[in-house]
């Protein structure tokens, strides 16, 4: 009876691992569309929305090209394997920056509820990839 049970138990295990992995990519995949194309986008083409916002935040319109940038640049990490789990945490530190924005410069506390959520939701997944950023530090510091 014990080995039935060992059994099934170690059978479960992969079948927990790749349904984990596959949930896993399907967030980094469905985050990288909306960073590429729902969010660095506009601000890399100007898009009159884009240009107004930044212009209310008074930083200068560069500053919409390096949100821009650094928007795909994690768009794109969260795509590569090795790059997933400091892309994150670049995304999370971007969101955080954008809800606090949101909050003392735009428009108040209650629009800075999306950002904070997805800087949770990059939280997580920095944290369910720590250990390939491990490995990377590991070896960048060698």
């Amino acid at each position: 009876m014990s080995d039935t049970r060992t059994t099934a138990a170690s059978s479960a295990t992969p079948t927990r691992r790749r349904a984990y992995t596959v949930v896993l990519w399907t967030v980094q995949i469905l985050l990288a569309a909306f960073f590429a194309f729902a969010s660095a986008a506009p601000k890399l083409v100007g898009e009159r929305t884009a240009v107004e916002t930044f212009a209310q935040i008074g930083a200068g319109q560069w500053f919409r090209y390096v949100v821009g940038v650094l928007e795909l640049a994690g768009a794109i990490g969260l795509l590569v394997p090795r790059l997933t789990g400091l892309a994150a945490i670049g995304l999370m530190l971007l969101t955080i920056g954008a809800a606090a924005t949101q909050t003392f410069v735009l428009a108040g506390p209650a629009s800075a509820i999306f950002p904070l959520v997805l800087a949770v939701v990059f939280a997580l997944l920095a944290w369910a990839r720590r250990d390939t950023t491990a490995a990377l530090f590991r070896r960048t510091h060698r």
